[in-house]
């Protein structure tokens, strides 16, 4: 796997990148973000929606979804390691006084507590299915989706590009598996126009998903194999591997057959997503052009309309 270079900068040291760019909230993986950090955040989303497919129905997701959604659609049999579950206190008020009571005593107060129906969302795009099957049969034109989402994954690390807590952006594709293919393989050229124009070096590569346990291992070893998963890889970590910034995913019919998401001849539709790791890319933007934005490639400045 060979990075397509466009700079000739060191990343930037990763702890001077917390340190300008974050705050500690006291939890690996979850911070408080700068101004400096969210301007080019929001220059990436704007940028994204410039590229939005002109038919996309658009849809923003709270940090929150359904566990039962979660749980039919797969993610808990696949990923538990990963999964947040939201968590209250119910009962009688002398049930939740109770908790209080331990809490104000130094006691451990959250065993009093018992699961609500939802969950944190995994991934931005695991709520557009439902969503698209209560729409009906799928025409031959396809859907497409643009949708975005507060994630969570259970990772507590201090990687820098390894937060608990991110934003997620997608394009989700939902029709034939050639329009699925033909989705895919445009936004891969999109993607590395994109990666260019915004000077990050990069490369591409089959990945799989981090599947749980022994007979994870195997369906990601089958998932490389079939090659349902590329990713965009920049260097982001200073002396670390690179690091997925985009992806690029065929599901197949998985989400077809567990939504009823049928064509208009009754066969189950396919579907596929183009995601984009928003804080990942704005990551990489700091590591490689630094972090000070009047010394950014003008160009750079330029596409991101930063001023």
């Amino acid at each position: 796997m060979d990075i397509d270079t466009h700079t000739t900068r060191s990343p930037v040291d990763d702890e001077a990148l917390l340190d300008r760019l974050f705050r500690p909230m006291g939890v690996d993986g979850v911070y408080a973000r700068t101004h400096l950090y969210e301007n080019v955040v929001d220059a990436l989303q704007r940028l994204i929606s410039r590229h939005r497919p002109d038919d996309a129905e658009v849809f923003r997701f709270p940090p929150v979804m359904s566990l039962r959604q979660v749980e039919k659609a797969g993610y808990l049999n696949s990923f538990p390691q990963l999964l947040g579950c939201v968590c209250c206190l119910h009962g009688t008020e002398a049930d939740i006084s109770a908790a209080v009571n331990k809490a104000k005593h130094g006691a451990d107060w959250t065993c009093e507590t018992t699961t609500a129906d939802l969950v944190l969302s995994p991934a931005a795009c695991y709520p557009v299915y439902p969503i698209a099957a209560q729409n009906g049969p799928v025409s031959a034109r396809g859907l497409i989706f643009d949708v975005s989402a507060d994630c969570f994954r259970h990772e507590p690390s201090r990687d820098v590009d390894r937060l608990q807590s991110f934003r997620m952006r997608e394009f989700v594709r939902i029709g034939a598996p050639a329009q699925i293919a033909t989705f895919r393989e445009q936004w891969m050229r999109k993607a590395e126009a994109i990666a260019r124009d915004l000077r990050l070096p990069y490369a591409f590569d089959r990945a799989s998903d981090p599947f749980f346990g022994r007979v994870g291992q195997l369906m990601a070893a089958n998932q490389i194999e079939q090659a349902l998963k590329f990713e965009l890889l920049i260097p982001v970590r200073a002396g670390g591997a690179p690091t997925a910034c985009m992806s690029f995913n065929y599901h197949r019919e998985h989400f077809g057959k567990t939504w009823g998401i049928l064509d208009d001849s009754g066969v189950h539709a396919h579907s596929g997503c183009v995601a984009f790791g928003i804080d990942r890319l704005a990551l990489a933007l700091f590591a490689t052009h630094g972090l000070h934005l009047e010394e950014w490639p003008r160009r750079v400045v330029d596409i991101l309309q930063l001023g």
